[in-house]
């Protein structure tokens, strides 16, 4: 481009020197014509150079200081931004306190309650065994291991236990089982079969059943804070599902804590389910309106009207390693399940799911329970082979514990009768 320039430039001199010539200017006149202009003209190139480069160098200018606005703009933006998740940090972190703060004011007032339920029902008993003058005296061993029960549950000797729930055939800890211990005075841990012959009659279901419950609640909380998103079963007795007293309270604590309905499975045996009568199915209904699902337990027969465990929204049917594969045999050359006959084995796990009901195969002790259980397409399982039941730690414990006087106030002995 420089060189047309020049060219053009030279080309003009030489034009305007022999013009000069032809016109009778001498030589020396036309020289210097020729040399005048062709500075002229450099002169002029020189000049229009300058204004362009002074127009690019003003377009750039504006352009950086078009930028440094937006810049400013959203530094400004990012600074409202930081401001006001500052602000909703803090909004935040000051609901959950006052979350918390009316959570424990649900629950003191939820006890208190339970308490002043208990006290009257207790007093209702004893003086209904005055009045019978025809009542026997209990069994001596039975009337011990009442006074037993109450003093461990009037002095929180309860120990809670989680065994875990895997996957297969990854076993993976999905979910856990927890149990309720009690100690007597000694500390020898009492197994269910132990006391539950005398808790139930005497209505203490319903405060052991809710001392597990406020416990799994606080347990369930606790692996939330750690992000271990597992579910617990907790296991509800039929006494407290019917007992119009203690329920709304019940039912109050979980409407409190329903963002955990997909975390606390409440369990029940399959006779309990079977014997259950209109006020406990509504009372399981209300759970479930909250999100609450339960499981079924202590299966002795498969053949199991699945739409009506699906109604009462039984999402898990847990059934005996060994129960299950003393069912097998086979008939025409295909493995099915006694109890089902018409059903091949591998297809049952697949027919519950249709319903939305997963099953657990649990009290698997062995390697070789497992090895045949695999090939039934079973999800889940539960027993010693894949963890036993364990205490949860004290430090643990202490977090999960009710106010000191709960079991306490709640089950005072009478100095009659008793």
């Amino acid at each position: 481009m420089l060189a047309l320039l020049t060219g053009a430039y030279l080309c003009l001199a030489l034009i305007v020197s022999l013009f000069l010539w032809r016109m009778g200017a001498t030589p020396a006149i036309g020289v210097s014509a020729f040399i005048g202009t062709l500075g002229l003209c450099f002169a002029f190139h020189g000049l229009l150079g300058q204004t362009f480069l002074a127009a690019a160098l003003r377009g750039d200018i504006d352009t950086v200081r078009e930028a440094h606005a937006i810049l400013l703009d959203q530094i400004e933006k990012v600074d409202a931004r930081v401001s006001d998740l500052v602000e909703t940090v803090a909004a935040d972190s000051q609901r959950r306190t006052e979350e918390l703060s009316t959570e424990v004011h649900q629950l003191e007032d939820l006890i208190q309650r339970m308490n002043d339920r208990m006290e009257h029902q207790l007093t209702h008993q004893v003086a209904a065994a005055a009045r019978n003058t025809l009542g026997r005296e209990r069994a001596p061993q039975a009337s011990h291991m009442l006074q037993v029960v109450q003093d461990a549950l009037a002095e929180n000797r309860v120990d809670l236990y989680l065994q875990p729930i895997v996957s297969l055939p990854q076993r993976r800890t999905v979910f856990y089982e927890s149990f309720s211990r009690l100690r007597d005075e000694t500390g020898r841990v009492m197994m269910p079969a132990e006391y539950l012959a005398v808790a139930e009659p005497e209505g203490l279901m319903t405060a052991i059943d809710n001392l597990l419950l406020f416990r799994c609640v606080q347990i369930v909380r606790r692996l939330a804070k750690q992000d271990r998103k597992v579910g617990i079963f907790c296991n509800i007795s039929l006494a407290s599902l019917g007992d119009e007293s203690f329920f709304p309270q019940f039912l109050e604590f979980m409407q409190g804590n329903k963002d955990l309905a997909g975390a606390v499975i409440f369990e029940l045996g399959q006779a309990a389910f079977e014997r259950r009568g209109p006020v406990e199915a509504r009372h399981m209904a209300r759970l479930a309106s909250l999100g609450f699902s339960f499981s079924l337990d202590k299966v002795a027969d498969l053949d199991l009207d699945f739409q009506d465990l699906a109604r009462a929204d039984v999402k898990y049917l847990k059934v005996g390693a060994q129960m299950m594969l003393d069912q097998l045999e086979e008939q025409d050359g295909k493995l099915v399940i006694a109890s089902l006959p018409d059903l091949n084995a591998s297809d049952f796990a697949a027919l519950t799911r249709r319903y939305g009901i997963e099953v657990i195969v649990e009290k698997v002790e062995a390697e070789k329970q497992i090895v045949d259980i695999l090939d039934l397409d079973i999800g889940y399982g539960q027993g010693h082979l894949f963890g036993e039941p364990r205490a949860i730690r004290d430090s643990v414990l202490a977090e999960a514990e009710p106010p000191q006087d709960f079991m306490r106030g709640a089950l005072r002995r009478r100095a009659v009768g008793w």
